[in-house]
């Protein structure tokens, strides 16, 4: 579990963030939408998608790829731009087994629509790597437990909701589409309550999220994954803390050599967060004026 140090953090730059937001929902509002392309490139990506960021936000504009792409893909971009952008429009919707199923019908429609919103049952089970998911007999019952479990949990909320992600991709409940709904699912727990999305990023899935997987299934412990939100959620808030604040936003590299710093000390500074950095277009910048500790 991350130590109360790091929770006073969080509950800092949580009432910055809220004194932040107070007249500025709109400005917000497209911070989050602006996002959105990064978003599904990086959770479609993790997927194994083919399409590039740049890919993705041609597609989600309307415009036409300049190469052949599977339409299934096509399809994958959409439909996960489009439940996000249903998060934002109604961010006070509570979890339920319904919204997730809704969800998932969305998320799968014109790819695989004989599954789409519903989950696995009879003999439709389902494999990842060397982990067999639930029992299809069991899943809608495991399910329901599961988001009673979630809502009825009085944890720190970064703690639920890890646990909860890491149990749903365990179940993986759907015969396609868990790893995607899973990461809608966090952000939908995040907007819930007041909170902005996160990124998790696909250049680093093979050491900061799939471990995270293995783990959690032999040892039962979610304390890494709440680390890894932990990290995401502060970079999402210095992220909007520093867009409503700062005269100027400048790469992390000029922001570093201005201030005659070493570039990957830096870079490790704000992958730890100790820095208020963040990704853009899979850039790190911060504010020009930041005076480092």
């Amino acid at each position: 579990m991350i130590n109360q140090t790091t929770k006073d953090k969080i509950t800092e730059l949580q009432r910055c963030f809220f004194e932040l937001s107070k007249g500025n929902d709109q400005l917000l509002k497209e911070i989050a939408i602006a996002e959105i392309p990064e978003m599904v490139y990086n959770s479609n990506a993790i997927e194994n998608s083919t399409l590039t960021l740049e890919d993705t936000e041609v597609i989600l504009t309307g415009g036409e790829l300049q190469r052949k792409v599977n339409i299934r893909e096509v399809f994958e971009a959409k439909n996960l731009a489009k439940i996000t952008e249903m998060l934002l429009e109604n961010p006070n919707q509570n979890l339920s087994t319904n919204l997730i199923l809704d969800l998932h019908k969305i998320l799968l429609t014109n790819i695989e629509d004989d599954i789409a919103g519903r989950f696995r049952s009879g003999k439709e089970w389902v494999r990842v790597g060397n982990h067999l998911g639930a029992n299809p007999l069991f899943v809608n019952g495991i399910m329901q437990d599961l988001v009673d479990n979630y809502n009825d949990d009085n944890r720190y909320f970064l703690d639920k909701i890890a646990h909860f992600h890491l149990e749903f991709e365990t179940i993986h409940p759907f015969g396609d589409g868990n790893g995607r709904l899973g990461r809608i699912l966090i952000n939908q727990q995040l907007i819930k309550i007041g909170l902005p999305p996160v990124i998790i990023q696909n250049k680093s899935k093979h050491t900061d999220y799939y471990p995270l997987f293995s783990k959690y299934q032999v040892t039962m412990k979610f304390d890494g994954f709440t680390s890894l939100l932990t990290l995401l959620l502060q970079e999402a808030l210095n992220k909007r803390i520093t867009m409503l604040t700062a005269k100027k936003i400048i790469p992390l590299s000029v922001w570093a050599k201005n201030n005659n710093l070493k570039g990957n000390s830096v870079v490790n500074k704000a992958k730890r967060q100790t820095i208020p950095a963040f990704r853009l277009r899979e850039k790190w910048m911060i504010d020009e004026n930041y005076i480092g500790s």
